[in-house]
């Protein structure tokens, strides 16, 4: 799944200096979750995920069907230290 969705937006994000990290479903509290994690080399700011979530998300829209019927779509960053 990662492997799909990086190829799609890592293109359009490359120029905020991320890229997707992971893609994966998870159920919480009974709700389906789609979740893009975001990385990069340098601390990435609330401002760049933002960013990146309007980038992505207007892709998603487009290819709508890679959500797999989830109710949700959680974009996030990666924690420094995190490997």
């Amino acid at each position: 799944m990662k492997e799909k969705i990086a190829s799609l937006v890592d293109e359009s994000i490359k120029e905020l200096n991320v890229f997707v990290d992971d893609a994966f479903i998870s159920t919480e509290e009974g709700k389906k979750i789609f979740n893009i994690v975001l990385d990069s080399e340098e601390v990435i700011d609330l401002n760049k995920v933002t960013e990146a979530s309007r980038i992505i998300n207007k892709i998603i829209d487009a290819n709508e069907s890679l959500l797999e019927d989830a109710d949700e779509l959680d974009i996030y960053s990666k924690e420094k230290g995190d490997k």
